[in-house]
């Protein structure tokens, strides 16, 4: 049988905590996710005045950031949550950003377009993530850069069961509260314990085409930020 598709009902979930969203990151990671969009703007690097593509745009951190970091780029930003651009469009409004209703399974760009594609919490959310890193690949130029942050599922060590029961007890019952949404996050504590480890995350952007991969992690083991070259 065909597995259904977790695509609507997580555009669905978006649109739903899009007003909350920022929020709920900020206290969820304990003030850290800022730090670690950060690093993925300096692992994309300067465009110069190519065009850049933050890709799961969301509300629009990682564009402004790029937008911020590198004066001369030309930004876009794209995501499948209509309600998550208007967020991104009231919070920055005026900056130099391109913002663009898109699938990541298939995008409305052409060949070779983008000098670099970042996103955040992109390949978590998708049915295939082989599929939207090739088209990833599709639309970046030939040395254009990917930057990807994601969570990651914790090492089992002796941190494991305190960070299984902050993902399957604490990150649900914030979202409770300050989202008024605990069902968005128990998908959450899911989706990432069931997500590739980061090395076999890598491994999946070698199959993809991309060469000059790594990746770093983050708050004990639980986000990684991959890189890689076309």
């Amino acid at each position: 049988m065909k597995r259904e598709s977790k695509e609507p009902g997580v555009q669905k979930m978006f649109d739903a905590i899009a007003g909350r969203y920022d929020l709920m990151n900020r206290v969820m990671t304990m003030g850290q996710d800022q730090k670690w969009r950060r690093f993925v703007v300096q692992q994309a690097g300067d465009p110069g005045k190519q065009w850049s593509l933050d890709l799961a745009t969301g509300t629009g951190d990682i564009a402004a950031l790029m937008s911020d970091s590198y004066r001369k780029s030309k930004l876009a930003g794209g995501d499948f949550s209509l309600n998550m651009l208007k967020e991104a469009r009231k919070r920055f409004d005026g900056k130099r950003i391109s913002w663009h209703g898109c699938d990541a399974n298939n995008l409305p760009f052409a060949d070779d377009c983008f000098d670099s594609v970042t996103f955040g919490y992109l390949l978590r959310n998708v049915d295939d993530a082989s599929r939207v890193l090739k088209e990833v690949f599709r639309v970046l130029r030939s040395g254009g850069r990917v930057v990807c942050l994601d969570t990651t599922p914790p090492a089992k060590n002796l941190l494991y069961p305190f960070l299984q029961f902050y993902f399957r007890f604490c990150i649900p019952a914030l979202g409770k509260l300050i989202a008024d949404d605990e069902t968005a996050y128990a998908y959450l504590t899911g989706s990432t314990m069931e997500f590739y480890t980061a090395e076999n995350l890598s491994a999946i952007f070698k199959n993809a085409g991309f060469n000059r991969t790594g990746y770093k992690k983050f708050m004990m083991g639980t986000i990684a930020v991959h890189w890689g070259e076309k």
